[in-house]
């Protein structure tokens, strides 16, 4: 009964001076505010990364064919076809590789009736998909049979479907590869972004002999641009690193001091650098915001202060009268929590609105989440009582005589 009168007290001062309380609060609006939305934007970010990783596959590894050099001059990684489909083969017989998918790429247009589209074609073998962790949505995939006869067999992502053919189901009909007939046999699942802004939708999978055969060519028979290679488990990445890098050089018959025409990337290990760079930011963004609360947090203490001068008088009669230093206390303490927890609220509710506000407008994915309007709750809770504390121990601690003086 005494904490609702002292509610319904709080309330009357706070009321009296309807400005002031509105600027005090909104010190605390404008903090949690931000941190909502700081930390939406962040863990929107961190998602958005965090289903690229996905996307990608688990415990994957890409082997790149190395650089030449000619007459002093260093080519880059990739340029020289140090790598064939047999090296992929080989791999697989390593037991720290669950699966392995030999790649031979180039762009190329594509057309369909009166369309035409430009995109990347990648010749691989069926394990691509196991190792990509990339189910085929309508139709079905091509098979071991068609890599061994060089079909013209082909595998559309999304994007080249949806530039292609409309609205029409593509799986049994014929496109044009460099004027070449190949059979859709299948359509692929929606991947979205790779890590670096790619659209890995905008693909098409036909067997490795195919590209090497009938589209692209090479000098080198069997030799492919990039390897995938993915191991057993996320335990084994360290061992199937070193079994991969062994295994070429013994296949490429490299000495010892010798430096290695491939490069074998750890994909899993630099998009988990990624992942943690997007959630420190995160933090930091948090963090920034975080800032505006303690500024909040002062002007709570700055404006009690002075509310506190200004009822000198009324304070010595209500000791007078029999009021306890703990009463007063507890009541300039309860004026402090209210401002803050209602600052929070309306705080929140701005934080949430801008959220959606940059979601819609600048189409950047954001993420709310319980927790952070929760702390930002118990943060705001936590500045009221700290800042709110000193003006009401001042106040409890007057004495009732100098009060009662008090012009």
């Amino acid at each position: 009964m005494m904490f609702f009168s002292m509610q319904r007290q709080a309330w009357h001062a706070m009321s009296a001076n309807r400005l002031r309380t509105f600027l005090t609060m909104l010190g605390m609006m404008i903090g949690v505010g931000a941190v909502v939305l700081m930390l939406a934007i962040g863990q929107g970010a961190q998602y958005m990364v965090e289903q690229s990783i996905s996307s990608m596959g688990s415990n994957l590894f890409m082997i790149l064919s190395g650089g030449t050099t000619s007459g002093g001059v260093r080519t880059s990684t990739g340029a020289a076809p140090t790598l064939t489909a047999e090296d992929a083969q080989a791999m697989t017989d390593l037991p720290s590789i669950a699966a392995v998918a030999p790649m031979a790429s180039g762009s190329a247009q594509i057309i369909y009736g009166a369309n035409n589209w430009a995109t990347q074609v990648y010749g691989t073998t069926p394990s691509f998909l196991i190792v990509r962790d990339w189910n085929v949505s309508s139709g079905y995939p091509f098979t071991d049979s068609d890599v061994r006869s060089a079909t013209r067999v082909a595998l559309l992502g999304q994007t080249v479907v949806a530039n292609l053919f409309n609205d029409e189901d593509p799986v049994g009909k014929t496109i044009r590869i460099r004027n070449s007939p190949y059979l859709v046999v299948g359509v692929l699942d929606i991947k979205g972004q790779s890590l670096d802004g790619r659209d890995q939708d905008d693909t098409i999978l036909v067997p490795v002999t195919t590209a090497q055969r009938k589209l692209f060519g090479s000098q080198f028979r069997g030799s492919v641009r990039m390897i995938m290679a993915q191991a057993t488990s996320a335990q084994a990445m360290n061992k199937a690193e070193r079994d991969l890098n062994d295994l070429l050089r013994q296949r490429h018959h490299l000495s010892e001091n010798t430096e290695s025409d491939f490069t074998v990337r750890n994909l899993t290990a630099l998009a988990e650098a990624t992942a943690q760079t997007t959630r420190i930011m995160s933090m930091m963004l948090g963090a920034i915001a975080s800032i505006s609360l303690l500024v909040g947090g002062i002007g709570i203490m700055n404006i009690m202060l002075v509310s506190v001068t200004e009822r000198t008088r009324e304070i010595g009669i209500r000791i007078a009268v029999g009021a306890r230093a703990l009463d007063i206390l507890l009541q300039f303490l309860l004026e402090a929590v209210i401002i803050s927890i209602v600052g929070c609220l309306v705080g929140a509710i701005l934080g949430v609105g801008g959220a959606w506000l940059v979601n819609k407008l600048m189409d950047t994915p954001v993420v709310i989440t319980a927790w952070s309007i929760v702390m930002s709750f118990l943060v705001a809770a936590a500045i009221g009582i700290f800042f709110g504390f000193y003006p009401a121990r001042k106040a409890a601690n007057l004495k009732p005589i100098d009060a009662l003086r008090y012009q």
